[in-house]
């Protein structure tokens, strides 16, 4: 679908409608207009003409709509997510989430460039095309995102600077290797001078003082790894925009939120970052955490300015983020400032969605990410981990976030083998290398899945997305981990060997091809499973950050287990 947006094509008709010479386009009449940029609502109708807001006031035009009753509010716009994280293609993404209000998102394909490199963010751009959702990327900066894990690509500064030339990319991507960063690292800094007076994301959960004084100065500009209000309230205070971040595991909106104030509301943003097909469809998107935040208190003009204005002049968006003659007519139109239901959703200028229905027809993908999996074979031995001290080092899943406790405690043996602990909720972990045929293995434990029997594997492991699993015995571990390589890619759970559900994610082995309802009904199916096996939450999203080097305190990578705060591989045994 063409969804034109050059202004200059005919500017003079554009001014004659705007003048109410001619009749606009379209009038969006009887509504009330969320004014971010003055804080206020206004009783104005909205003209259009073409792509573009040309006036507020009373207008008379070719097309009218009768909008009485709600309110008129720029569509919203997502400042940082992980479309791969939904597991869903970008036409299917945008199928569930511009019904729901959504005009723009700001993705950052770190985890396709960690599997496929550029020919994966390449693919993401050209499949996120002539939809009536708008994509803008970032260049992601830290692929690998350490040297503590396996990734399928390396990207350098030469690597994006060919991205930064494409139209859709507006910002350099999450500078997760914080310590590096600090120290001066010469690989991360050429990549910040390529991106010099750009937007730069930041990822530095937790750091403070005079490290976060030097990470501020290398040049991040936001940050939405913030998880305490303190924490918020200091990188605040260095420069940095916040993004409260309120997605499918890791959820900061109640302890942040508090921070927001009339005086600096201009520095926060919403976003989702992490977000599954099932929570977008039955929660939704940024009219999810819109709702919560009102919900907690936060005055409804400010949060619509946190997910449309903030998001918009942070990375350079000057023709969206408002409902002002100028900006593209991506509006939504709201039941109220409560619930955010969407009655009528316009992308420049066309009806995209009414009442919860996307009103446009799909174009079937032209092509498919290319393959790039290796593995070398592995079997049930591979996955034994002898006991070798009294105590072992073990993740201790924290609910609701991402981040983990590194806690010490005796392991069960038989047999002179380390072996999982129902008892005491201690699951053994493997991450097997899927990139480069390696054969690399790490091994432990984690405590805090609930599981009682089985096992749970996945590919999504961020952000080297290496295969990963949890399970009561290494029978059904070897078993949930093999099925995951023979699909190529994807999510299982299994019991005495039985697959009890699964999802095939053949693209990288992170998007699955699939409509958005099949894919968050065969989650629906794994989490039932997951049920089945002991999890009380959704096992899949907590399993898939326990890889994630750079988020403290204890992971587990290929290389093995992880001291983030030392940010190095340690034994599983201490001394």
């Amino acid at each position: 679908m063409d969804w034109p947006a050059d202004k200059d094509w005919d500017l003079h008709r554009l001014l004659a409608a705007a003048r109410g010479d001619e009749p606009a386009d379209l009038v969006l009449k009887g509504g009330r207009v969320v004014d971010v940029l003055s804080h206020r609502i206004i009783e104005a109708d909205v003209a259009v003409a073409g792509a573009w807001i040309v006036g507020l006031g009373e207008y008379q035009g070719r097309e009218s709509l009768d909008v009485s009753g709600g309110y008129v509010a720029p569509s919203f716009i997502d400042g940082h997510i992980h479309l791969e994280s939904s597991l869903l293609t970008p036409a299917a993404f945008a199928r569930a989430v511009v019904p729901r209000g959504s005009g723009a998102v700001v993705a950052d394909p770190h985890e396709i460039a960690n599997v496929l490199g550029l020919a994966g963010v390449e693919w993401l751009i050209r499949a996120s095309s002539g939809l009536p959702l708008d994509f803008f990327f970032t260049a992601s900066s830290c692929v690998p995102a350490s040297r503590l894990g396996t990734s399928g690509a390396s990207l350098g500064a030469r690597d994006l600077a060919k991205l930064n030339r494409h139209p859709v990319v507006k910002a350099l991507g999450e500078v997760m290797n914080f310590p590096g960063l600090v120290a001066g690292d010469k690989g991360l800094l050429a990549k910040l001078r390529a991106f010099r007076g750009w937007p730069i994301d930041g990822h530095a959960p937790l750091l403070s003082g005079k490290a976060l004084n030097a990470y501020a100065l290398a040049g991040p500009s936001s940050d939405h790894e913030c998880l305490r209000l303190e924490e918020a309230e200091e990188k605040l205070s260095r420069g940095l925009a916040i993004m409260i971040r309120q997605g499918s595991t890791a959820r900061n909106l109640a302890d942040l939120l508090p921070l927001v104030n009339s005086a600096n509301s201009r520095r926060f943003m919403l976003v989702s970052d992490d977000r599954h097909a099932d929570d977008l469809l039955q929660a939704g998107h940024l009219n999810a955490i819109l709702t919560e935040a009102v919900g907690l208190g936060l005055d409804p003009i400010t949060a619509v300015q946190m997910a449309s204005l903030n998001p918009a002049e942070h990375f350079g968006l000057e023709e969206k983020g408002a409902v002002a003659p100028g900006r593209l007519a991506d509006l939504v139109v709201l039941s109220d400032l409560e619930s955010f239901g969407a009655r009528l959703v316009l992308h420049r200028g066309r009806v995209a969605a009414r009442d919860g229905q996307a009103l446009w027809q799909d174009v079937p993908p032209a092509e498919r990410p290319p393959k790039a999996m290796k593995i070398k074979p592995f079997s049930v031995s591979d996955l034994a981990v002898p006991h070798r001290g009294a105590r072992a080092r073990v993740i201790g899943l924290v609910p609701g976030q991402i981040f983990t406790r590194k806690l010490v405690l005796e392991p069960r043996v038989v047999d002179g083998l380390v072996k999982a602990d129902p008892e005491r909720d201690l699951a053994k972990l493997a991450v097997v290398e899927w990139h480069r045929a390696t054969g690399n293995i790490g091994l432990g434990l984690v405590q805090g899945f609930g599981l009682k029997t089985g096992a749970l594997a996945s590919s999504v492991a961020h952000d080297c997305h290496n295969l990963i699993g949890a399970g009561m015995s290494d029978r059904d571990l070897y078993a949930a981990l093999k099925r995951v390589k023979d699909m190529g890619g994807g999510l299982c759970a299994v019991r005495e060997g039985q697959v009890l559900a699964e999802l095939a994610l053949p693209f990288g082995g992170l998007i699955s091809p699939l409509p958005a309802a099949e894919v968050a009904g065969r989650l629906g199916e794994l989490r039932r499973a997951g049920a089945e096996l002991g999890c009380s939450f959704d096992p899949f999203m907590a399993l898939s950050f326990l890889a994630l080097e750079v988020v403290p305190e204890l992971k587990l990578t290929d290389l093995g287990l992880v001291d983030v705060n030392r940010f190095e591989v340690v034994d599983l045994f201490e001394d």
